[in-house]
């Protein structure tokens, strides 16, 4: 999500340090939280032009039904990309990575970095998410699948090298805004060539009518990240967090997919450890004038990825992490939202969870306002749901859970039924 949160703020000056030097830097991060916090769209200029397929072919004019179509995290769901476990690897131990996980794992990735996860923990996975590929398939859910790739292959651009690591989560790399579907940028290098999974089935949507489009990648150079970044103790990432500070820094946009979250016209994002303000002022001026685009944050000590902390489940309804309370959640309450607040995980403490917190409980997918698949071990959510008058679709994927995500993070909506609307007007 890692939708899903991987511990799920850094430098200090961002890129500036870096990149215009010491004496600036201090003047340029202030510019740029004052500049890309607001919440003001930017109009953005369209241009239309005509490509030809693979086969020097003038692509058919869009149709009504496009494959691609969905505004929101609860309309009914009719199609979805469902993630694959197969071949997932360790990513490197990176500074990035490094700011992004626990403490604890650290010596696991140190070890296992550029290899397999553990192989009985894998096939576990396999197998659960098979099973809720076959539940949601049983509730009328048309289910598509990335291409299984090898992702231990090394890789070298100009500025880095690594290897990758899987193609699990959808949510973090794909975002779905009306007929348009969104690549992000990414920001992990492990996860540079993520999207060539996902190519041959984005390539159908787009020659059967759907937008597409390819954000600016970045170079993922060193002065992306802060590489000395302060990450040993909760209190360290509490207060890095509270004053805006975060591993990347802004020397150019970066965003995951899985830091927004729709609900209409209305988009709302946070800067995190993945998605800097550049990267979320690229989004606000595409997406201008049609959709707004709020920046959002958290009592958060590490933030990435928002759909373990703040879950949109329906029009006004909203989950809210009680242990990172949102500070613009005023805005939410006076357009008449109700603000629920999930119950703790019953995750245990010994079961690994090397991308993720137990907050995955509340990373649920909405199949429509009144059915929720949600994890089957988590009896304290599946009551909450049902004061809710929403009906639980129960699943076990506590093994697919340990490699970053939950029910959100492993799919991406691709057409619900439902149209444009505004629930903040």
């Amino acid at each position: 999500m890692l939708r899903v949160r991987c511990l799920r703020g850094g430098s200090r000056g961002a890129e500036a340090v870096h990149y215009i030097g010491s004496r600036l830097g201090r003047i340029f991060t202030g510019w740029v939280q004052r500049t890309f916090q607001s919440t003001h769209a930017a109009a953005a200029s369209q241009t239309t032009c005509a490509v030809a397929d693979e086969n020097n072919k003038a692509p058919d004019p869009v149709p009504e039904d496009c494959p691609v179509c969905s505004y929101n995290e609860w309309d009914p769901l009719e199609e979805v990309i469902v993630g694959r476990a197969e071949n997932a690897c360790v990513p490197p131990f990176s500074v990035e990575v490094k700011a992004n996980t626990y403490e604890k794992y650290w010596g696991f990735y140190q070890k296992y970095g550029g290899q397999s996860f553990p192989q009985d923990h894998v096939k576990k996975a396999i197998a659960e998410i098979e099973e809720m590929c076959n539940i949601l398939k049983m509730e009328g859910v048309i289910v598509r699948r990335p291409e299984p790739l090898d992702w231990s292959t090394k890789y070298k651009t100009p500025d880095f090298e690594s290897t990758g690591m899987y193609a699990a989560m959808p949510r973090d790399i794909l975002l779905v805004i009306g007929n348009e579907i969104i690549e992000a940028p990414m920001a992990w290098r492990a996860r540079f060539f993520e999207y060539r999974a996902y190519r041959p089935i984005i390539k159908e949507y787009f020659r059967r009518g759907s937008k597409w489009t390819t954000a600016p990648k970045p170079t993922m150079a060193d002065e992306l990240y802060d590489q000395d970044y302060p990450i040993r103790t909760v209190e360290d990432r509490h207060k890095l967090a509270a004053q805006g500070k975060f591993v990347t820094t802004e020397f150019e946009p970066c965003f995951d997919a899985a830091d927004f979250i729709r609900a209409g016209r209305d988009i709302f994002v946070q800067r995190s450890q993945v998605t800097n303000y550049l990267g979320i002022e690229w989004m606000r001026r595409h997406l201008a004038p049609e959709y707004r685009v709020h920046t959002i944050s958290f009592k958060d000590p590490n933030p990435m990825h928002i759909d373990a902390t703040f879950n949109i489940i329906g029009p006004g309804l909203v989950l809210s992490n009680p242990d990172r309370p949102c500070n613009e959640i005023d805005l939410f309450k006076n357009a008449g939202w109700t603000v629920v607040h999930p119950p703790l995980p019953l995750i245990p403490d010994d079961h690994p969870l090397w991308m993720s917190s137990k907050w995955l409980s509340m990373n649920v997918l909405m199949l429509d306002e009144k059915r929720v698949m949600v994890d089957a071990n988590e009896t304290p959510i599946h009551k909450l749901f049902e004061s809710l008058g929403i009906s639980t679709v129960k699943v076990n994927i506590r093994h697919a859970n340990s490699l970053g995500g939950g029910f959100h993070c492993w799919t991406c909506d691709i057409r619900r039924r439902g149209t444009l609307k505004s629930y903040f007007d």
